[in-house]
Parts: C-alpha cells; structure tokens; sequence
C-alpha cells in the first residue's frame, strides 16, 4: 500500500522538522512548507492525504488557508496547529471543515493519533466516494458481500467443503448470516440442483419439531389424521439447515444422531425406519462444549455435527466491510420501494463504521431500511440515524442554526454527543474484557493500539479507571 502522504505548513523549523521524524519512522511521506504561499503551492500541485497547518504563519493567516484548502482541495483531511488554542478558535476552524485540533506543543504520541485518525477518515471518505459511485466490489457467492480477511477465510472454507457431503456446523453471533453461508455451501455443491431446506430448531415445541423433522403416520397422536412426509423426506436429496442446533432436546438429539450415524429414522408412530440422503449443515450462537460439559448437549453429537466447523466473524470484528455491506442494503431497499437514494454523507458512514453492532448484519440491514423507509432526500445524513426523540428534543431548543456553516456545526455536535456515549461505553467494555490490557482490548475490537489509546483519550479515560465503570 502506497504511504499516506503528510503536508505540513508551519514557520517554525523544529516543528517541520519534528513532524517530519516522528511521521517518517511510521512509514508516512512528509513534506514541510514554512509560510502559506509555498505551503498551498504544494497542497495544490501534490496530492496529500492529510495537512498539518499552523494557524499563525508570517505571510498570510491560517483561516484563509483553511478556506481555500477546503474549496480547491476538499479531499484532504486537515488538521489545525496553533499556540493560541481558544474554544472560539477551534470551533471555527471545524466549521470550516478541520477535522482536528492540536495545540502547541503536543506531543509525538498526539501528533500520531490525530494523524492516523485523519487517515482513517480520509480513507472511509474515499471508499464512500467510490461506493456512491456504484464501484462496489463483491468477493465470493450470493449476495456475500465483503472482503475482509476473516470473510475471505470462511469463503474458502466454503468452497473446500462444498462439493463434499461433509456435515459442517456454522458457529457465529446471532445475525451474522448463518443461514446465508449454509445456502452458499449448497449452492457450490452437487446438490444445488435439489431442496435447501432450512429449519429454526427454536422456534416449535420439541414434540412438534419431531414430527415436522422426521413425520408422523396417521393415528400417531390426536389430530394425526393422515401420514405426513417430514422434513427429511422433502429434503431427500438434497441440503437441510438446521438452525439453532444447541435448542434440540436430548431425545431429539438422540434420534438426529441416528440420522447422522446411519442415514435412516423413523416417522413418529411408524413402525419402520426410513432411509435418508440428506446432508445436514447445522448452525449455532451458543458454545457447545460447554453445554456438553453441563450435560445438555450430547457429545456423541456433537463430535458428528463437528466434522467441518466454520466460525463467522462477528461485525465488529469486520468494520471494514461495512461501508460496502450499508450500500449493498440500501441498493436493496431502493429497488424494493423505489426510491432513489445516491449514498451516505461521510459523517453519516462513520458513524456507522465505529457503531459496536450487536445484532450484526442483521441489525446493520434492518437499520439501513428504516433510513430508506424515512427518507426524504437523496443523500443519508448522520442526523438520519438519531431516533425522534432526540430530534424533537433538539428542535424544542433555541439553538436551531441560522447559517449553513453553524448547521454543519451544531450537526457534528449532535451528532458526537449522541455517539459519543456509546463510544465510551464500547471502550470501557473492551477494556473490561480484556482484564485493562490496552493491546488486548485493542485488538479484539479490531483497532489499532494507536487508536484506541487515542479514543481513551478523548473520553479521559485510563486503563485503571475504566474497570470501576458500569
């Protein structure tokens, strides 16, 4: 990957210098300019992904370069440098546009915090530009959508098992797509020609589940007035999904053993056993050897159910795929209701990126299409993701902006009191998780050390602190 490319704009040597050091040893391209005149000759002949510029430079006053960068180069990320740090200041420059404030002197930790976090928001921006543009790239079967490692890992499990007619158990959160892996496994195999037949062990009684898995004959129980075919029999041939394997009961499992172990089982009241050519993939949330060692699952099944197991990644886990699965989503629900919806804003796309997600895809797609439902206009903005409520709160106030610069403003405001809640709280439940351990924490939630010390940080909060948090 090509370095990201760093313009600083400041009159005093030791600061480009510095700046220079620090970026250089993490692999960053810097280039130094010490007054505005130069410095915005290379921001409009280079191409930089992120400015570093002072506020106080001897040819001209950094306000004016920031309005300039921010209408002849808007792409780039800039991020303010003063010694005179008043609020006054700072809230300018960000309705200008600037995406950071540090303040004279700061040190080589914050400079490469603000600057990989410019970075980062650089590069969301781009990828919002290109996925508004309908260049979405799509990697594997169906509607998979994603090319994070941890995806591109369970496709190629996907395709190994595929053509087999290995059982596979699918171990992941609820929400992340179970049942759609488990069609994709069918779909790749010599059977997709047949019946994929999926099945929610959780959602019927276990004497009723037992009679739509394997049937019943008549007369097996009152209101069995004729022989019904089970599950099994219309899956002949073909691919059965069951769903929430760790809800089965401990004779249901019994008798899907028997399945598994000789191919045949029995209708519910009939006499003779049936022989079976199904393959069974099944799927759970829950952790099955541990219901093995408490004595609700049987092992015997378990090891049976266990000849292939996959593990779906959870969202959070694969934040960089989801830009492209919000767009794949909402090009879905546009074609459904027939509205026309060009994108998300780029603060609209952050902060879905950094948002936890516990109910994983699905929760992602389900709010995706409540924003198409409630749509008016045809860009997603950040303030579209608040719920009423808070909408009506705000508007009862007399803070309702009067320009357009203070409506841009007040919404990043919003906006981050909001998120910011659910900030701290994701930071102190990694970090509780993890026994305080900051790279532990860090990696689990799939960001860097860097970053995450830096949203500590801005939440003042220490590794010490965050335990006696709720």
């Amino acid at each position: 990957m090509k370095p990201s490319a760093v313009l600083v704009i400041d009159d005093e040597r030791s600061i480009c210098e510095g700046c220079r050091l620090v970026l250089s040893e993490r692999s960053y391209s810097v280039t130094c300019r010490m007054t505005g005149t130069s410095g915005l000759e290379a921001a409009r002949e280079g191409r930089f992904d992120v400015i570093l510029l002072d506020m106080k430079l001897p040819d001209t006053d950094g306000m004016e370069i920031l309005r300039i960068l921010r209408k002849e180069c808007p792409v780039v990320h800039v991020i303010i440098m003063t010694g005179y740090s008043t609020v006054q200041n700072a809230v300018e420059a960000m309705k200008l546009g600037a995406v950071d404030y540090l303040t004279k002197p700061f040190t080589d930790d914050g400079l490469l915090n603000a600057v990989e976090l410019a970075v980062e928001k650089m590069r969301l921006a781009e990828e919002n530009r290109w996925l508004r543009k309908g260049i979405a790239k799509r990697t594997g079967s169906q509607n998979i959508v994603g090319e994070n490692s941890g995806i591109i890992r369970v496709l190629d499990e996907v395709r190994k098992v595929a053509p087999t007619d290995s059982t596979v158990l699918i171990v992941g959160e609820s929400g992340t797509g179970k049942e759609l892996f488990a069609s994709a496994i069918h779909e790749e195999s010599r059977r997709r020609g047949q019946r994929f037949v999926a099945v929610d062990c959780s959602t019927l009684s276990p004497n009723l589940l037992e009679s739509e898995l394997f049937g019943h004959v008549k007369g097996a129980f009152t209101g069995a007035t004729q022989d019904k075919a089970g599950i099994f029999e219309l899956a002949e041939d073909g691919t059965l999904f069951l769903d929430d394997v760790a809800n089965l009961t401990m004779e249901i499992q019994g008798k899907l053993l028997r399945v598994l172990e000789n191919r045949e089982y029995k209708p519910v009241g009939a006499s003779q056993f049936k022989k079976t050519n199904v393959r069974v993939i099944a799927a759970t949330n829950r952790d099955l050897k541990e219901m093995m060692e408490q004595g609700t699952f049987r092992q015997d099944l378990f090891y049976r159910l266990n000849v292939f197991p996959i593990f779906l990644p959870p969202l959070r886990e694969r934040k960089d795929d989801i830009p492209k699965l919000a767009y794949h989503f909402l090009k879905l629900f546009c074609e459904k209701t027939g509205k026309e919806i060009e994108g998300f804003t780029d603060d609209a796309l952050e902060v879905l990126v950094n948002h936890d997600w516990p109910g994983n895809i699905r929760q992602l797609k389900n709010v995706v299409e409540r924003l198409v439902i409630m749509a008016d206009h045809e860009v997603l903005d950040a303030l579209d993701l608040l719920e009423p409520p808070q909408m009506s709160e705000f508007l009862k106030s007399d803070s309702i902006p009067q320009t357009l610069e203070e409506l841009r403003f007040i919404k990043k405001q919003l906006v981050e009191e909001d998120y910011g809640q659910i900030e701290r709280a994701f930071l102190i439940k990694a970090l509780k998780s993890c026994n305080s351990n900051i790279t532990l924490a860090a990696q689990r939630v799939g960001m860097q050390r860097s970053n995450f010390s830096a949203l500590m940080k801005k939440h003042q909060l220490s590794a010490k602190n965050s335990v006696g948090h709720n």
